[in-house]
């Protein structure tokens, strides 16, 4: 972690433990303690802890980032007992708004320092009992989910055949190092949204920048989880989200020119209901890096080329193909056991053509049918979406497709590069969102932060992420670099996976 990333947690904590200073001070004269402690951070829990006869050791704990500011919440919970305050209520006041209720203790006349001998008297209810463990274990979980590891659901089928629709999976958060939520305050177990509404399940009244612990970089090929870059503002309709993001929109709207768009949409709130999200609670994507930080990337008829070496696909990466067969009557069974095509996926059908089909093929199946006798002929389907807003990045300089794009070059953290017209539709975004600068073009010059330059000295790694169905995926084609700040984690196991029931054979398989 830098130094500032450093400085903005332990300021947390300090708010944390000076907030509710000015009621805590009453609190202190009650229990015959000079108030002054009070306005001292750690000092006036280890007096809270002596007080309540508690660990000490607890006050320790506090300087553990973010865990520390669960141990402070506990800490005013047995402080406030001591006051006789034993209700549900009152212990969620005293963790959660402790600015408020600690001064409505303290100068409250009714409230006395009873000593931690009313608190060794007093026994839980049952049900009580029963509410704090589930307290306990919801908190145990969100920590659990925030720095160790996070279940994960396969949506769409760009990764297939590495990943299938509904395929569960463990995402680790240790294997880049666990990264902090920039908006800590959140309903649990919930990404963005509130389930059957449209309202945030969180809310930004305390926001982290980004911070991450014992970082370490991607590794080329790795599965990775990460938030979905354009998804920064979304269209809060079911109908668009991710699926059609909002700068796909303008740039439909405008019929190209993406600044007209916008103008369209947003004079039209109604058809077009704007959310604007924080990194860790744009939408979840999975996603292979084909490209890291530093290099240089191109795709020739589907097949990658990094720093111009040509890269071998994945083991279960697909294209399409069409094949001519030899006339062999097609088992669906056989099919799908031996090379692994599901008719009911739409994995192959008849072109029309005598002995023609269109087949979604990995380079295993295509081998094993070349090798069987089974094919006369096979090409791979170069077909493509012409639509010239597909693809990054947009612009009149490039004639770029999904299947022969590039060569880009992946922004590494501390180089430079001189921006030019032809490069600057591709790195703008990074410049001006990513990395938070003020950057415009006119008459010809650039200007970063209102100063006049032609270069740019980049303060993150970038990735490259592509789905293993090479032809079906919406990935950095269509909108750019994934940022480091954006990387959730590692997708390294499959715990169960559905397809009309469990199919058994995913079950605990690694995912490479």
């Amino acid at each position: 972690m830098s130094a500032h990333q450093v400085f903005v947690l332990i300021l947390i904590q300090l708010i944390i433990l000076l907030l509710p200073a000015f009621g805590l001070a009453k609190m202190f004269e009650k229990a015959k303690v000079p108030a002054w402690k009070a306005f001292v951070p750690f000092y006036n829990t280890w007096i809270m802890q002596k007080l309540a006869d508690r660990p000490a050791h607890w006050v320790f704990w506090q300087i553990i980032p973010v865990v520390g500011w669960f141990i402070s919440m506990g800490i005013f919970v047995e402080f406030v007992k001591t006051f006789g305050k034993f209700r549900f209520y009152e212990h969620a006041l005293s963790a959660l708004l402790p600015v408020v209720y600690f001064p409505y203790v303290g100068y409250n006349k009714d409230d006395r320092f009873l000593g931690p001998e009313v608190v060794r008297k007093h026994k839980k209810t049952t049900a009580r009992e029963w509410i704090d463990a589930g307290v306990f274990a919801v908190v145990a979980a969100v920590l659990i989910r925030t720095f160790v590891f996070e279940a994960y659901v396969i949506p769409t089928p760009s990764m297939e055949k590495t990943l299938l629709v509904n395929d569960f999976l463990f995402v680790s958060k240790f294997s880049y190092g666990p990264r902090l939520p920039n908006t800590p305050l959140a309903l649990p177990f919930v990404h963005h949204s509130i389930p059957y509404t449209n309202a945030d399940s969180y809310v930004e009244w305390i926001k982290i920048p980004y911070t991450r612990w014992f970082a370490s970089p991607i590794t080329r090929n790795d599965v990775v989880v990460f938030n979905f870059p354009a998804g920064d503002t979304v269209i809060n309709k079911d109908e668009f989200q991710s699926l059609v993001t909002y700068y796909a929109a303008c740039r439909e709207a405008g019929r190209g020119n993406a600044d007209s768009g916008r103008k369209v949409i947003l004079s039209d709130p109604d058809d077009f209901p704007l959310v604007m999200r924080p990194v860790d609670k744009e939408e979840n994507y999975i996603k292979r890096c084909v490209g890291v930080s530093g290099d240089s990337i191109q795709i020739i008829n589907d097949v990658v080329f990094i720093n111009g070496v040509r890269q071998e696909p994945p083991p279960n990466s697909e294209l399409y193909y069409f094949v001519t067969t030899n006339g062999q009557q097609f088992d669906a069974d056989a099919m799908k056991e031996q090379y692994n095509l599901d008719i009911e996926k739409g994995d192959y059908a008849s072109t029309g053509r005598q002995n023609e089909f269109r087949m979604l093929l990995t380079n295993a199946a295509k081998e094993k049918m070349i090798k069987v006798g089974f094919i006369k002929n096979i090409q791979l389907d170069t077909a493509y979406n012409n639509d010239p807003y597909g693809v990054m990045p947009y612009d009149k300089f490039h004639n770029w497709t999904r299947d022969n794009f590039g060569p880009v070059w992946i922004p590494k953290k501390g180089a430079t590069i001189k921006l030019t017209q032809e490069n600057y539709a591709m790195y703008e975004r990074a410049i001006r969102t990513y990395e938070k600068n003020k950057l415009d073009y006119k008459n010809g010059n650039f200007y970063i932060n209102d100063k006049e330059t032609n270069q740019y000295t980049f303060k993150m790694d970038y990735y490259w992420m592509m789905g293993d169905n090479r032809q079906d995926s919406q990935d950095s084609r269509y909108w750019g670099f994934v940022p480091e700040d954006h990387v959730v984690g590692s997708a390294s196991l499959i715990w169960m996976s559905f397809d009309h029931g469990i199919r058994w054979s995913r079950l605990f398989n690694k995912i490479r």
